[in-house]
């Protein structure tokens, strides 16, 4: 690797108006070297912390996170363009974590006593592993450092950053957030460096754990890196959650809910809802409403409070949706809704809506990280769920359907898919688990597993 000088520097842009905010210098080969021995050292001190003394600590920062909500939302909303709102709103996520894990990390960690089937009797403890590598995107910017990040801490780990090029200034202010809690100096630290740099991150022998929030490529490139160095992983990555209209849905609570699982986040969220699968029953009155509902959705500045639909967070993520789109629309996909990059300053793109989505096209086979919804009709009820399934993503889903029951029984029975959210859109909630399969990738956040991914799980059994 060679030597990263002061001249290399990242360049953060604001989306709503493609203009420059602020430049950041790469750390040299020999600052990163360093930061990553700070960091072990302040493990040191931090795993002789009491578990109910590190969630004191914990609710400090979910406290300070409070103290700094407006100035870490703008800042969210400058880099990366989602709504004022939600940006806030995003703040008041990362507290919410603070206070569950703080509330419930102590009792999950305790050591438990088991009756071996020898006779004899034993223990098992969790004890942290050392330094914990999260590499993190841009579309949350401060929630998907807080979701690795507070497990990690309340285990007694130390943590390292590498955000987002085009949020660092969120990575660096979340850096200054945790020091200003009163934890020890290193234990969270956000490095500014380049891929380069990053793979020989994952080789330091100080770092024991690599977690990553990314997309399916991103993940196997990490993953088989962090492999070779026989270091444990977890991975969140892409998907194209199906929304399951059925029957006997309620078509005005589903296009209610639907519309907001598209456009929320300007569409750019790994559990969005995206591929919407109706049954031919119903289809025309959702499509009808749907589409109505998405050419009516307010597109502007994030800043006001009545936008609904920000900037996409990069000039070239925008230009990559609209490929999507003019690509699904040459294999046979139509444009019901939107599809048009508008004229002006910014990244904007329109809620847009395809039907006639098949497979083939990249609106049925892959992940579009934007406002763009597909339509599909299905046969019946079990038809939409062979479609939701005909997938290499199994992140999250939705059904919609009068009969919660059923439905139940079919997300718990039949959809191959990690969160299943019944008559309503959701995103994370710190009590439930959060994680996916196949290409969406593999380990458990939030809920109490969290805590136990990067913990060497230790028997201790007794004569």
């Amino acid at each position: 690797m060679s030597e990263v000088g002061t001249k290399e520097a990242i360049e953060t842009v604001n989306p709503a108006t493609g203009k420059s905010l602020h430049h950041f210098e790469h750390m040299t080969n020999q600052e990163v070297t360093e930061a990553i021995s700070k960091c072990h050292e302040a493990f040191k001190i931090w795993r002789e912390v009491s578990p109910e003394d590190r969630a004191e600590a914990i609710k400090g920062i979910g406290k300070a996170l409070v103290n700094s909500k407006e100035e870490l939302a703008q800042l969210m909303t400058n880099e990366m363009g989602k709504t004022l709102v939600q940006s806030r709103q995003e703040v008041d996520l990362c507290a919410a974590i603070c206070q569950y894990t703080a509330e419930r990390g102590p009792n999950d960690l305790k050591t438990e006593d088991r009756d071996m089937v020898s006779g004899k009797k034993g223990r098992v403890s969790y004890a942290p592993i050392g330094v914990v590598y999260g590499i993190q995107p841009w579309n949350y910017p401060s929630y998907q450092v807080v979701r690795y990040s507070i497990a990690s801490l309340m285990v007694g780990n130390a943590v390292l950053l590498k955000h987002a090029s085009n949020v660092t200034g969120t990575g660096k202010l979340l850096e200054k957030i945790y020091s200003e809690a009163g934890i020890p100096e290193g234990l969270f630290t956000t490095l500014v460096i380049s891929h380069d740099q990053s793979d020989e991150v994952i080789k330091n022998k100080l770092v024991r754990g690599v977690t990553l929030t990314g997309s399916p490529d991103a993940g196997r490139n990490i993953g088989q890196k962090a492999t070779a160095e026989l270091k444990k992983t977890v991975l969140e990555l892409g998907s194209n959650d199906a929304y399951l209209v059925f029957e006997d849905a309620d078509i005005d609570k589903a296009v209610k809910a639907c519309v907001k699982g598209r456009i929320y986040n300007n569409g750019e969220t790994c559990i969005a809802a995206k591929r919407f699968i109706v049954t031919e029953k119903v289809y025309d009155e959702f499509r009808e409403k749907f589409v109505k509902a998405m050419s009516e959705v307010k597109m502007g500045d994030p800043n006001d409070e009545s936008t609904e639909l920000g900037p996409m967070a990069r000039e070239d993520l925008r230009d990559d949706l609209h490929e999507q789109v003019l690509n699904s629309v040459e294999n046979g996909a139509e444009i019901a809704c939107g599809g048009k990059i508008p004229d002006g300053e910014g990244f904007f793109y329109p809620a847009t809506v395809l039907e006639n989505v098949q497979s083939g096209q990249p609106a049925y086979d892959d992940e579009l990280f934007g406002p763009v919804a597909a339509l599909i009709k299905a046969k019946d009820n079990e038809d939409a769920m062979r479609i939701a399934n005909d997938s290499r993503f199994g992140l999250g889903g939705g059904i919609f359907s009068k009969d919660e029951d059923a439905a139940i029984e079919m997300a718990e029975k039949h959809f191959d898919t990690g969160m299943v959210f019944i008559n309503s859109f959701g995103l994370a909630d710190p009590a439930m688990p959060f994680g996916g399969v196949k290409d969406s990738g593999y380990g458990r956040e939030h809920g109490g597993f969290g805590l136990r991914e990067f913990v060497n799980i230790k028997a201790v059994m007794k004569r």
